[in-house]
């Protein structure tokens, strides 16, 4: 088939890319690099600003580009904001998309008015919105609130979710979302995530007995995924036990840098409010590193793992948090290196790259 990935998050639709290609299909990804991070695509359509002369000038990219955009079997869009554009100049660019090849496909991967709505409703026992049913009233949920419930995206959402051949979620938060009101459409995948060939490219265990905790920061939202208090958390746990762990951080770093810090690092602490892996997780999972983040049990149970459980469940009170932090310094060598190797058996039975192209092969076919 001849495949068009159109938008990036977190490397997801480059690892798919590389799973359908080694199934035989073409393949073109269409991307920003999700920003700074500089994920690789085929075509990049990256606004540069928000400048009016830049807006100009990304708009004609997309003027350009998109007359190349036809003859599809299958076009999958990473979010209804496909494009860095305004909501209401999105619809014109979906409908030459459904006009101009054969299916069309929504990822429900991230932020957007059905995953916001659930959260609202309280579906949840938590996630970055809302905790125990209160609202967490920071900036970026404010803001997520005003584009997505009472703004344009939220009709260019739900018309998307209407229209489209088929709705994919990649985390189980985001499947919740979908399934009642789509039920016949909506499907869950775990995400693509490939384990590296080459020892080179994982963790080598150091001889020191030093637990090396590792914590990537994203400038802007660091309130958002917890960051703000992870962070002096870990800083606080280092320095009164040098001897038993040691803290790196790295702040908004392209993908590549990134990775090769992170390949030192015995456990990495991701994102406080979600109750599954992310695509950071199980990068970080692929390479032989534990992960302290979301491991909530409807995730496993979700894919029918009732024996691989890798994830160190973060608590999200503070207390809660440094309790599970010094357990794990604490703790057994032994444990935490059958945690690490446990990590990379997860990731390589259900995120293998063909294994999910093959899931999404299924699902375009019978929709």
């Amino acid at each position: 088939m001849k495949i068009l990935l159109f938008g990036e998050y977190s490397n997801v639709h480059w690892s798919l890319a590389l799973g359908l290609r080694s199934l035989g299909h073409e393949v073109t990804v269409v991307g920003n690099g999700d920003f700074w991070k500089g994920y690789p695509c085929d075509i990049m359509l990256n606004r540069q600003g928000n400048g009016r002369l830049e807006a100009v000038r990304y708009l004609s990219e997309v003027l350009r580009a998109f007359p190349d955009f036809k003859g599809y079997d299958i076009v999958q869009l990473i979010n209804p904001m496909f494009l860095e554009l305004k909501a209401e100049h999105i619809k014109p660019f979906y409908k030459l998309l459904r006009k101009r090849n054969g299916k069309v496909f929504l990822d429900a991967y991230g932020m957007d008015y059905y995953y916001i709505k659930a959260c609202l409703d309280n579906r949840f026992q938590y996630t970055e919105l809302a905790i125990d049913g209160k609202f967490r009233d920071i900036a970026d949920n404010r803001a997520a609130v005003h584009d997505w419930i009472d703004g344009a995206k939220g009709p260019l959402n739900r018309m998307m979710a209407e229209d489209c051949d088929g709705i994919i979620a990649g985390l189980w938060e985001y499947w919740i979302s979908y399934k009642d009101e789509f039920p016949d459409k909506t499907t869950y995948i775990p995400y693509p995530v490939p384990v590296p060939d080459s020892p080179a490219e994982r963790y080598s265990e150091p001889s020191d007995g030093i637990v090396r905790l590792f914590l990537g920061i994203q400038r802007k939202r660091s309130e958002f995924k917890g960051t703000d208090i992870l962070l002096p958390i870990l800083r606080d746990i280092a320095d009164r036990n040098p001897d038993k762990c040691s803290l790196t951080t790295v702040e908004n770093v392209p993908f590549n840098e990134y990775r090769r810090i992170m390949r030192s690092s015995d456990v990495l602490a991701d994102q406080l409010y979600s109750p599954t892996p992310s695509m950071n997780s199980l990068l970080a999972m692929s390479q032989g590193i534990a992960v302290a983040g979301g491991g909530e049990l409807e995730p496993y149970r979700i894919i029918g793992e009732d024996k691989l459980h890798p994830v160190i469940n973060l608590p999200c009170d503070e207390d809660g948090i440094r309790q599970t932090f010094l357990k794990l310094i604490d703790g057994s060598p032994q444990e935490l290196a059958q945690r690490k190797s446990d990590s990379i058996g997860y990731v390589r039975k259900h995120h293998d790259p063909a294994k999910v192209a093959a899931a999404y092969i299924d699902f375009w076919n019978r929709h």
